[in-house]
């Protein structure tokens, strides 16, 4: 789980924009539009692009193709730029659409995304239950395979992690994770609270995961898993991706610290429950001299959705170089040196993840 690299923005047509008296919302987008798609017609940027690709030997993403929260028309956004990505560049990036895909990419030397969303879609006008279910199917259609149950905040389908009450899924979460099974659509409960996430784990038919997380007994914060919501996951096929987020991971907040999280699954739970899920992107070189023609624009409201609490957890640089996204190659080396498998090491890097993906889409 993760991000594809990250082209730089334009920062003379934000400049334009923005002294035309542009919205946030239409500056954001704008940024959206530009770091995720530019590499489609620069030429430089697209070398980058590729050559990120590369170096980190990774062959599919699960791709965050969906904006947080439940709005169709935030989701459809990003799933566009993704659709417009990989059908432009399908030389080089194909957008996968069953497991078999992300198979006959790796034998082909290509890459693609298998997209994901970081919300349930829901038209919200609450006219029935079967009127807010309808959209899960039209978004599996456009190309959609995984979907966050919540974001941090409380939602009509359950708790996000945040929520200090930690209820559970709703009535109508239970039919939100049915109708998910019934179409194939792998349900996420990275963001989701503890309980609601043990209920979606308890209702579910098909396995479910925590895409990009960490687990609460190798460090306690509200994006990490207990061990009883691991087992539920577990017990149920599902996997635990473990992040590249330092002050999720805690410690030393490096490769090290992630591979501690890594072990701690495979130790109590089994190797066959976990995977990586990064949940950072490669972001191109051009990025900070292109914000430096963008004008200083005024502090925005935190977003409804994330709801993050105070935290007092400092990342350093060297944490972040420790977890870019290019040095997949190290989260392997990192295995190998900790004793682990050909076998076991096929699984966490990949393995899992299409073994969950082919269960849930059959």
């Amino acid at each position: 789980y993760g991000f594809a690299p990250r082209s730089s923005v334009e920062g003379d047509k934000l400049r334009a924009a923005i002294e035309a008296g542009a919205s946030e919302t239409e500056i954001r987008d704008m940024i959206e539009n530009m770091t995720m798609t530019r590499c489609v017609s620069d030429p430089t940027e697209r070398a980058e692009f590729m050559a990120a690709w590369e170096a980190a030997g990774v062959t599919c993403i699960l791709q965050n193709a969906g904006e947080e929260g439940q709005d169709i028309r935030r989701l459809i956004k990003r799933l566009a730029h993704f659709t417009y990505l990989t059908d432009m560049m399908s030389d080089f990036i194909r957008k996968a659409v069953v497991p078999d895909d992300i198979v006959a990419a790796k034998k082909q030397n290509k890459h693609c995304l298998y997209f994901s969303a970081n919300g349930v879609p829901l038209p919200q006008d609450w006219i029935s239950v079967e009127e807010e279910l309808r959209y899960i199917e039209i978004f599996f259609q456009l190309g959609i395979r995984m979907m966050h149950l919540t974001y941090n905040r409380r939602n009509m389908i359950g708790d996000g992690c945040a929520e200090p009450t930690n209820g559970g899924l709703s009535d109508f979460g239970k039919r939100v994770v049915a109708e998910m099974n019934r179409i194939g659509v792998i349900v996420d409960v990275a963001h989701s609270g503890w309980q609601t996430s043990l209920d979606a784990a308890k209702y579910s038919e098909r396995p479910i995961v925590a895409s990009h997380t960490g687990c609460c007994s190798v460090h306690e914060h509200i994006r990490c898993k207990p061990d009883y919501v691991i087992e539920a996951i577990a017990n149920k096929g599902g996997y635990i991706g473990i992040c590249c987020i330092p002050r999720f991971l805690g410690g030393r907040g490096d490769i090290s610290a992630m591979l501690d999280h890594i072990d701690y699954v495979v130790e109590n739970f089994g190797v066959d429950h976990v995977a990586i899920g990064t949940d950072v992107a490669y972001t191109s070189k051009n990025t900070v001299q292109e914000y430096k023609k963008v004008p200083k624009r005024p502090k925005t409201r935190i977003r409804w959705s994330s709801l993050w609490p105070p935290d007092d957890f400092v990342t350093k640089p060297e944490q972040m170089l420790s977890m870019v996204w290019t040095n997949w190659p190290l989260f392997t080396v990192g295995l190998v040196q900790r004793g682990y498998s050909d076998e076991e090491i096929q699984k966490i890097i990949g393995g899992n993840v299409l073994r969950v993906a082919r269960t849930v889409l059959s």
